[in-house]
């Protein structure tokens, strides 16, 4: 399955912006997505993923109460809903597909996402 991240920017500290990430096959319902990101220097580290039906979510600590995965399977579409923009979530934000068979644990692991966007760019200033 093919994945367009899409939504990034610039934005000032405690703004909020809202990624997308389209999928480009129906198959997309059946599979976890989730978000990662990575700044420049460093690996790529896990945000958020949401299982196949949108039931389940599980998010890192550090954006715990501030950023909300959701999808629209209709729309073959996932979204991150980032608020309270800090300058250290400043990265380039990559969207995933876990297609591992069901069912599937939660996973954090870059290495269990084998479908990948080419990311988009979210800068925060102080």
């Amino acid at each position: 399955v093919q994945l367009q991240a899409s939504g990034g920017g610039l934005v000032q500290a405690g703004g909020s912006l809202t990624l997308s990430c389209a999928a480009s096959e129906r198959t997309f319902s059946t599979y976890t997505v989730g978000w990662f990101r990575q700044a420049p220097g460093k690996e790529r580290e896990f945000v958020a993923t949401i299982s196949s039906s949108g039931g389940t979510t599980y998010g890192a600590a550090s954006t715990k109460g501030r950023f909300t995965i959701s999808r629209d399977n209709d729309k073959n579409t996932m979204y991150l809903q980032m608020n309270s923009l800090k300058p250290e979530d400043t990265a380039v934000y990559y969207c995933a597909a876990d297609r591992r068979p069901s069912p599937r644990a939660t996973c954090t692991l870059v290495a269990c996402y084998d479908s990948w966007g080419q990311g988009t760019q979210v800068t925060v200033s102080s």
